[in-house]
């Protein structure tokens, strides 16, 4: 596609499935096509369906690691192809590179959309919608954007942010590593290439896999998958109702996303220029206990004969990473949420999310509440297993109900589960699971305000 800014007048759905955003069978209405490219680098997409309502929806990718760096303006092909018909214009950026691009990602955005709607006029409204790493973006957008964006939805998001992501990530990787690995030297932190990552996670999940075939290692995956917030309910497998399919539950979702979580923190060292985390001062008994997994971890430790107080006391004597202050203050800058909303926010997360445990969700609360603006946030869940598991049905309804919190000024019930999922069935566009949900306590967040 040539750079620069230029019109292509043709099918939307056939424009988007030559990027893999939907399928080139389905059917939509024509649309209008523009692209550019930002003076950073990034590039970026608009789709403006002939119908269009006035309303832009600037869509915040997920984290993309590869060197492919396409623009992205929608969640999923499916749901792109019901918002065109519905008359909303959807933008989108690259970013300026791929990987953890927290530096300006968000300003990637907020350009995007001064190009598009310097071509197509200004829109009635515009709401930011982003999706896992995107969610994060959105919460930046929805503190940075008011004089451009009316509200936003944040789905699957790193919501907690970017440092104490890694800091409770890096409390499951310490717990693994004295656990499973006693005695052996194990990088977690201050990755210099990616073979290093590599390695460790190769090893992490060796370890895990020979802890899992005796019952004192169980015993110690349940204690690693609590510290590491793993839910227990595998997507396509029936939800678990004992604490044995629980825990097995956990170890399955750890063993899945476990490289990602190593290669991902090497990524984001090299973009913070070393590592902004740390767990030296951490009680990890204290963690367990908020962590709402201390009774099923007990009872696995108990049939095993082994000593949980002895593992736990191991874990805090030896927890000794320090933040380098540097990458520390450029996280801090980059990569955090306040939670001072400048707009009406609509948070959404599935109920078992293995790579963002919907714990996120607990802190961003927590977050929104303390700067004063729960009055403009709202929180949906879906009852899904999986990392951002979302339906068509739900995503558009989500939608739909910021919109009309914009109109109206109040949320008056808009997103109680009830509401939203009359609201998504009555889309036609298949099923949705909308339900009353409330996260346990995120593990992340280092401060003393707890």
């Amino acid at each position: 596609m040539k750079t620069g800014q230029r019109l292509l007048i043709s099918t939307v759905i056939a424009s988007m499935a030559v990027l893999g955003l939907v399928p080139a069978t389905a059917q939509a209405a024509p649309a209008t096509r523009y692209d550019g490219v930002l003076p950073n680098g990034a590039t970026w997409i608009a789709d403006v369906p002939a119908n269009w309502n006035g309303t832009v929806l600037l869509y915040s990718h997920g984290y993309n690691p590869t060197p492919v760096n396409p623009p992205v303006n929608s969640p999923d092909p499916a749901t792109a192809e019901a918002l065109l018909a519905r008359g909303y214009a959807l933008a989108g950026s690259s970013y300026s590179r791929p990987g953890w691009v927290a530096d300006t990602a968000a300003q990637d955005g907020l350009d995007t959309l001064q190009a598009v709607t310097g071509i197509i006029g200004k829109p009635r409204r515009a709401i930011a919608l982003g999706t896992s790493f995107g969610g994060m973006v959105t919460g930046q957008l929805a503190e940075r954007g008011g004089r451009r964006l009316d509200g936003a939805v944040a789905t699957c998001g790193l919501m907690g942010g970017g440092i104490d992501l890694h800091n409770y990530q890096l409390d499951g990787s310490h717990a693994l590593a004295q656990l499973l690995l006693p005695g052996e030297q194990v990088k977690l932190v201050r990755f210099t290439s990616t073979a290093e990552a590599a390695a460790t996670s190769d090893r992490m999940i060796t370890a895990l896999d020979q802890a899992w075939t005796t019952p004192a290692g169980r015993a110690r995956i349940a204690l690693i998958t609590a510290l590491y917030q793993e839910p227990s309910w595998v997507a396509g497998q029936p939800k678990p109702v004992d604490v044995d399919a629980q825990v097995t539950g956990q170890y399955q979702n750890l063993r899945a996303i476990l490289p990602f979580i190593v290669l991902g923190r090497a990524d984001m060292e090299r973009s913070a220029g070393g590592n902004p985390t740390w767990n030296k001062g951490v009680n990890y008994g204290r963690q367990l206990a908020e962590s709402g997994r201390l009774a099923q971890v007990a009872q696995l430790y108990g049939r095993a004969g082994a000593d949980l107080h002895a593992d736990l006391n191991l874990l805090t004597r030896t927890a000794n990473v320090t933040a380098d202050p540097a990458a520390h203050g450029w996280m801090s800058r980059t990569s955090t949420l306040t939670g001072r909303l400048a707009m009406p926010v609509l948070t959404m997360h599935t109920t078992d999310d293995g790579l963002v445990p919907v714990q996120h969700q607990e802190e961003y609360a927590e977050d929104v509440r303390h700067s004063g603006s729960a009055g403009l946030h709202r929180q949906a869940y879906t009852d899904h297993a999986g990392h951002c598991a979302f339906t068509p049905a739900e995503l558009v309804a989500a939608v739909l109900t910021v919109e009309e919190r914009i109109e109206t000024g109040r949320w008056d019930g808009l997103a109680d589960p009830r509401r939203l999922q009359a609201r998504a069935s009555s889309l036609g566009l298949g099923p949705a699971a909308f339900v009353s949900f409330r996260p346990a306590e995120f593990l992340g967040d280092r401060s003393t305000r707890h």
